[in-house]
């Protein structure tokens, strides 16, 4: 069969399997947090730049269809189309064999296929433009001598728009800015190159603008996030085995093995400077944060986009040592992301298991099936509570829901509040709110002597009286609304009545 034919197979079934995923479970934590951007879109938000939000509206249509599936369609269409852009990149590297076997590493990257390819994340459009972004510079290295001014307008345009997915995008102007210092200085005479350089600033100046606005929060609130707060092996080690499973491990040892043998790569591609190329788009960005994981907690798909060059280094090194199309280390990797997935879904669906806490104090946490299930069937539940807490006046009409956290609050804005088109109200710290903040200013506050209903869930334990005493009369003792699969009781949703608002919570953001 024809590696363009296999393309075209691998892409149907992947996204065949996306979509039945997508009926198993539901949406996660980040993920309907997202839906925040996508609910109030602007041209940055607290925690990353606006194209995820941009990328739910149009799976969406607008917000006129949402479901588990059509929140996540963008996805799986960004990781349709950049497993094109790997094969072509793949392709001209070396030959079709190599494109193919790239393909096939992104498709079985647990990172790559599923957080990015099927969740709905940031890193879901970012990668699409980092793929583009680097097929772009590789088209550079190889031809430069049909490459058009439209080709540097082109590679400004993705950069910029892998930027507004994500500021990682940034990196692809520092890893091929050190390319081209060590290997390609002639490249500084190129006009197209200060273009290009120039669209991308043009594209993030939406970002900066309203990082102006809002007193540079973004980049206040990421740089806490790696404060120096003293050597940690146990964090760097955690590190490297997250992302020795994000990608999985035979992926990880498939691309380990190329870089091994990267003399050979050079010397099996056309052009030995695209594989310099490669490797200043990725160990680099590697380097920074497994430094960083010294000294700050990290998490293992930051360092996510590296592996887009690493699959096709990868691809050109496993296309000439095999013979066979899908070679044997390659094929065990299939056969883990086949457990993985049936696994997981397996546990969730069938077998479900108590895998956090017992403890009726904090019943679940740290258990990731409630992670993706239990939420409709609770939103209903609630729904009916709340209908008869009307019906027998307990508690004022139109009662709002107050969080104190993003999450359960993006859980609650998605599939609980729009069930009785209650408004989802944050009362605490912006930095434990996010873009809830904003929300806030889009609608009516509290007001003096309404009542609200607060939800715990058990593996996310919270005190309501802390939190909400200071501005509410009274707080009821909740009722309980548990959550059983195949029964095994997996955690509890608390639901507390808070009557009587009497103090009004003050203003989460700043009043200009």
């Amino acid at each position: 069969m024809a590696y363009q034919k296999k393309l075209w197979w691998l892409i149907g079934i992947s996204m065949v399997v996306k979509i039945i995923l997508s009926f198993f479970l539901e949406l996660g934590n980040d993920e309907v947090y997202y839906y925040t951007y996508a609910v109030q879109p602007d041209w940055n938000h607290f925690d990353h730049p606006p194209m995820v939000g941009w990328m739910i509206r149009i799976s969406t249509f607008n917000l006129h269809w949402l479901s588990a599936l059509s929140m996540r369609w963008g996805s799986l269409v960004c990781a349709a189309i950049a497993t094109i852009v790997i094969f072509e990149s793949g392709t001209l590297l070396k030959n079709e064999k190599a494109g193919w076997i790239a393909a096939l590493l992104y498709n079985l990257s647990i990172y790559t296929s599923i957080i990015a390819g099927l969740f709905v994340m940031p890193d879901s459009p970012q990668l699409l433009f980092f793929c583009l972004s680097i097929y772009m510079m590789l088209s550079w290295v190889m031809k430069p001598h049909i490459f058009s001014l439209i080709d540097w307008i082109l590679l400004g345009l993705f950069v910029g728009l892998a930027t507004m997915s994500k500021v990682h995008g940034l990196y692809l102007w520092a890893g091929f800015g050190l390319f081209i210092l060590f290997n390609q200085i002639k490249t500084l005479k190129e006009k197209g190159f200060y273009i290009s350089i120039l669209i991308t600033l043009i594209c993030i100046i939406p970002i900066v603008y309203w990082n102006f606005k809002n007193d540079f929060i973004t980049y206040t609130y990421h740089s806490k996030r790696v404060t120096h707060t003293g050597i940690s092996l146990s964090s760097f080690i955690q590190q490297i085995g997250g992302e020795f499973f994000y990608q999985n491990p035979l992926v990880y040892i498939a691309i380990v093995v190329s870089l091994w043998r990267i003399k050979k790569v050079r010397f099996q591609a056309k052009n030995a400077k695209a594989i310099n190329l490669l490797l200043w788009l990725s160990l680099p960005l590697l380097f920074i944060f497994w430094v960083i994981s010294f000294f700050n907690s990290t998490l293992p798909h930051w360092t996510g986009p590296a592996f887009i060059s690493l699959f096709l280094i990868a691809g050109v090194y496993w296309s000439s040592y095999s013979r066979k199309s899908i070679p044997v280390l390659i094929r065990f990797a299939i056969g883990f992301m086949g457990i993985a997935v049936l696994g997981f879904v397996g546990i969730v669906q069938l077998f479900p298991t108590q895998l956090g806490s017992e403890k009726l104090e904090n019943l679940g946490e740290y258990n990731p099936i409630n992670d993706v299930t239990g939420w409709s069937y609770f939103s209903e539940e609630y729904s009916k509570l709340v209908q008869k807490d009307e019906q027998e006046a307990k508690m004022s009409k139109n009662a709002p829901i107050v969080i104190h956290k993003w999450f359960p609050g993006g859980h609650l804005l998605f599939y609980t509040a729009p069930l009785l088109n209650a408004k989802v109200i944050a009362i605490g710290a912006l930095e434990d709110v996010h873009k809830f903040a904003w929300l806030n200013k889009e609608q009516a506050s509290l007001k003096i002597g309404e009542d609200a209903y607060c939800i715990v869930p058990s593996n996310l334990p919270a005190n309501p009286s802390t939190l909400y005493g200071a501005y509410f009369t009274s707080i009821q003792a909740p009722d309980t609304i548990p959550i059983i699969s195949k029964g095994v009781l997996l955690r509890n949703f608390y639901v507390y009545r808070l009557k009587g608002c009497k103090l009004l919570p003050p203003s989460i953001l700043k009043v200009n």
